[in-house]
């Protein structure tokens, strides 16, 4: 008698893909928290024609999740609902040209910073203090050490919720402060990043500047996530997040395996048990008392999403 096929449930209803797809897929290993719960369906794309044609017949109603390096990022523990997409091989290649990069969105901001160092391009380095992939940097306008993205980039290929593929300037995603103005659930697929001749001695120290002062200031070697705060508007207050966090007493704060790095205390670490209702909370927990101690509110600049999946630990 032959077995009954096995079901997936919503992995059986989607669209043919060109690219890898499996149903409820760990994401935790991907993070550079290590938390978080699991993909219904993480797709992976072989190419760009294979993103559209998969988007385009994808229902509309269905949630969708874009991932790159999960450098600023937390997945709730009880995971992501719908389809997931990462990008991977197919998206990471690197051109370079007389003037500029391009880059796949899956390329690794620090790896575009030494391609153009290599070919003595100057103008990418604040890149190389960036942890993350090109596309995410270009979704949030990514900047570091005097230089962003809205300050260097051409222009970014799109795939459209829709599944269409266009080209946008930088005047098209009206950059502001860690944000772009791209379409909702629009895929960066690929970007040209502007760059000059320089000296290689001046551009190697400087990439080596920028290496030391982050290891000198961030807790690079812990999980953690980048940034956890923007910085407040001038006009809200003149102190940046960190020095709110400090004078509201926060460092070293922690909530069950999360804690506030007493390196930096807008870096939020997973010390090693945390979850990412943990994490999330501890932060939520830093935003209350910051408020209270000046009455700023932060703005996350790491970004949760998914299902929660139970309560916060206790603040100690």
């Amino acid at each position: 008698m032959m077995a009954a096929p096995i079901s997936h449930g919503l992995l059986d209803t989607l669209p043919p893909l060109r690219g890898r797809a499996q149903a409820d897929a760990p994401l935790a290993p991907f993070t550079w928290f290590r938390v978080g719960g699991a993909a219904e369906v993480l797709i992976r794309p072989a190419d760009e024609a294979g993103l559209a044609q998969f988007l385009a017949a994808l229902p509309r109603n269905l949630p969708m999740h874009v991932l790159g390096a999960c450098s600023n990022l937390i997945i709730r523990d009880g995971g992501l609902p719908g389809v997931t997409i990462r990008l991977a091989r197919g998206f990471n290649t690197i051109a370079v040209e007389a003037d500029g990069v391009i880059a796949g969105a899956a390329a690794l901001d620090v790896t575009v910073a030494e391609h153009a160092a290599a070919a003595g391009l100057t103008g990418l380095e604040f890149l190389s203090g960036i942890p993350g992939t090109i596309g995410g940097a270009v979704a949030m306008n990514a900047g570091a050490y005097g230089g962003d993205v809205a300050g260097a980039l051409d222009w970014a290929e799109i795939v459209s919720r829709e599944g269409a593929a266009r080209r946008m300037s930088a005047a098209d995603l009206a950059f502001a402060y860690r944000h772009a103005g791209l379409p909702a659930g629009a895929v960066v697929t690929r970007a040209r990043l502007r760059a000059r001749r320089g000296a290689p001695t001046a551009i190697a120290a400087r990439m080596a500047e920028i290496r030391s002062a982050r290891e000198a200031s961030q807790p690079v070697r812990a999980r953690t996530g980048g940034s956890t705060f923007r910085n407040p508007p001038p006009e809200v207050s003149s102190l940046k997040a960190w020095e709110l966090i400090d004078a509201a007493g926060c460092r070293g704060l922690g909530r069950g395996g999360a804690i506030v790095s007493e390196k930096h205390c807008n870096f939020l670490i997973n010390t090693g048990g945390a979850s990412a209702a943990d994490l999330e909370g501890l932060g939520e927990e830093v935003r209350r008392r910051v408020f209270a101690a000046s009455g700023v509110t932060l703005d996350w600049e790491i970004l949760c999403i998914g299902v929660p999946a139970r309560g916060p630990e206790v603040v100690t």
